[in-house]
């Protein structure tokens, strides 16, 4: 919930509400003035077409029909204020105690426009219409005011999902540049988005300014979180970013030394692994599995579109995304990479022990797929003769077995077109 602050500064001390018949009903006032009532699961449209179905019902003498006005939350400002078109889709009305509407009334208002003429709107639109009238007179401090984690409304807003809070929210803090404010692990409410993985809202607080190259603690961008995370979807709304005033930094190096491409790369690496070591996993598990690394894949497949460069190396060993893909013999990212128009500048790069791609991949312990990554390599440019600075071969760092001697004669230049 909001912090209980900011009840007390909007003026709501939660006793001004009544329950009647499943609505929450606020200070009913006289004529002219706004009734907040809340009911649950309501949809602005629904509630016309009910409206009118009524009217067509009951007729002109009829006694009205009990009507429910559109959803709000709980009032923070009970104030009386005068309705407006506005503010107010339906004609002012006046309360009496059971809070329904007496036939003169509605015969009153017979002559004004149905509400199904209305110009028609989306339910977020709507939405995010009830949040700004809830919050329009919020100040500048109550917007900045953090808790003791650091987590102002804002960051409270996204971490509940409620969308049509955090765009109004974020409106307005963008106003006096409070909306990159960070909390105690140092995520902006954008960074809590992508962690949560709520592409919607990122591409909101995108939309009103948020920066997207900032850090953690960890150094981790909401890159780094998409990629390790396989969050697709909100890396899908950065990715709308290009283009824009604002630059993607698509190389940022977290505290590890690795880009989020490097990033991805080792959690697509990871779920290969997994695939590999289960034994006799049940169908359920497999599929979640390979569910899992397209997800990775789209993210790698994302990032390069983005700009992002596999033959990047890290900070700490000097690994390209072509070594980290060679650690586990893996294929798919072979043949993602190796197709790219830079592979031939990219795959005889050495790290800094002076390690190949193909000297990492012939030093495997005879994984399946061991024999057609040292084939993709060869048919690719890279160089079976190159040494590492201790002076070894790839061929020498190949174990023996079945596998190894297969690797042996792939290295020599044999069957690599096989």
């Amino acid at each position: 919930m909001l912090d209980s602050r900011w009840n007390e500064a909007l003026g709501y001390n939660g006793n001004n509400f009544s329950q009647d018949k499943g609505c929450l009903i606020a200070n009913l006032r006289t004529s002219g003035h706004i009734q907040v009532i809340q009911k649950k699961n309501t949809v602005k449209e629904l509630l016309m077409m009910r409206r009118q179905k009524c009217i067509n019902q009951h007729g002109d003498n009829s006694p009205e029909p009990q009507c429910k006005y559109a959803k709000l939350e709980p009032a923070y400002d009970t104030s009386p204020a005068p309705v407006t078109p506005e503010v107010v889709d339906f004609p002012p009305l006046t309360s009496v105690p059971n809070g329904h509407i007496t036939p003169p009334q509605m015969q009153h208002h017979q002559h004004l426009q149905a509400p199904a003429a209305e110009i028609k709107m989306t339910l977020f639109q709507w939405q995010v219409q009830q949040e700004a009238q809830k919050f329009e007179c919020v100040s500048p401090e109550m917007l900045q005011m953090q808790d003791a984690d650091g987590d102002t409304c804002l960051h409270i807003a996204v971490a509940q999902g409620r969308r049509a809070l955090t765009y109004v929210l974020a409106g307005k803090m963008a106003i006096y540049g409070f909306l990159d404010l960070k909390e105690h692990n140092g995520q902006t409410p954008l960074q809590l988005a992508v962690a949560t993985n709520q592409h919607l809202i990122v591409r909101d607080l995108l939309e009103h300014g948020a920066q997207i190259n900032t850090q953690d603690l960890w150094g981790r961008s909401p890159l780094h979180v998409c990629a390790e995370k396989g969050h697709f979807l909100s890396l899908r709304s950065i990715c709308s970013l290009i283009g824009s005033e604002q630059t993607i930094d698509v190389e940022m190096f977290n505290f590890d030394g690795l880009t989020p491409l490097h990033v991805a790369v080792l959690a697509h690496n990871a779920v290969i692994r997994e695939m590999r070591t289960l034994e006799n996993p049940c169908a359920y598990r497999l599929m979640e599995l390979t569910q899992r690394k397209h997800i990775y894949m789209e993210c790698i497949r994302t990032l390069l579109v983005m700009g992002a460069s596999y033959g990047k190396p890290d900070l700490k060993s000097g690994r390209t995304c072509l070594h980290i893909a060679s650690e586990e013999a893996n294929v798919e990212l072979f043949q993602l990479f190796l197709n790219q128009s830079s592979s031939l500048s990219i795959v005889n790069v050495k790290t800094f022990s002076g390690n190949s791609a193909l000297h990492i991949v012939s030093s495997l312990q005879n994984h399946k797929t061991q024999v057609e990554a040292v084939k993709l390599l060869m048919r690719k440019g890279a160089d079976p003769g190159t040494r590492n600075f201790e002076n070894e071969l790839p061929s020498q760092l190949v174990p023996e077995g079945p596998i190894g001697e297969k690797i042996r004669q792939i290295l020599k230049g044999k069957n690599v077109h096989a």
